[in-house]
């Protein structure tokens, strides 16, 4: 088993959560890599230079995916191109970004497209950096929610006020294979990083340690 891990927006792969199932995973042989998504360039991010980071990470082997809100749409997205995919875990995944990340920024995006970039605070960096306007552009030729058929362990806070978990539950109602474990939490999740922990090994078949 090899696990690809994809951190959320604006973040990297040392992000807490990133760090914290490489360790649990580590710890029992297995392989987890944390591609870094931006390629260290997040100004010129875009949903489709993701989704190639991806595909190199994957390098065409069988894989279980797990993501982190815009990382578990990124991850859903790429396991509905790609069978190889075998199974996902979704941590507050952005269901439906494309049309919900317009509909948050609408008021800004004249001037973003005007200016080319808009500032958004990085939580790596810990400072706000540039981001292009073509991440908006790119972002709008794909889906809301894909339709990617492997099951799916999908953990989302009750207090989420990113992504509501009714999100993932909809996503969950037309997708068999996916189930949804609803958490006491907000969108960063990083108070329940044991339950996650257990969910997980859970869901992949791994006994407690």
């Amino acid at each position: 088993m090899k696990i690809i891990y994809l951190h959320g927006f604006a973040s990297g792969p040392q992000s807490s959560k990133a760090q914290f199932f490489r360790a649990r995973f580590e710890q029992r042989g297995v392989p987890f890599e944390i591609p870094l998504l931006d390629q260290g360039n997040f100004e010129e991010l875009t949903v489709s230079g993701q989704l190639g980071v991806i595909d190199r990470a994957v390098h065409g082997e069988q894989v279980v995916m797990m993501g982190s809100s815009l990382g578990g749409y990124l991850a859903a997205l790429y396991a509905s191109r790609h069978p190889n995919v075998e199974k996902m875990v979704l941590l507050a995944p952005a269901f439906q970004f494309p049309s919900r990340w317009r509909k948050r920024y609408a008021p800004d995006m004249e001037e973003w497209k005007r200016r080319g970039v808009k500032p958004f605070y990085h939580y790596a960096f810990q400072a706000e950096r540039p981001l292009s306007y073509r991440f908006v552009v790119d972002a709008v030729q794909y889906e809301d929610e894909p339709d990617a058929v492997q099951p799916a362990l999908i953990l989302h806070g009750t207090r989420d006020d990113v992504v509501p978990a009714q999100v993932s539950l909809d996503f969950a109602g037309r997708h068999p294979d996916a189930t949804v474990r609803l958490l006491a939490s907000g969108h960063e999740l990083t108070d329940v990083l044991e339950t996650l922990w257990n969910e997980t090994a859970a869901f992949l078949g791994f006994q407690k340690q």
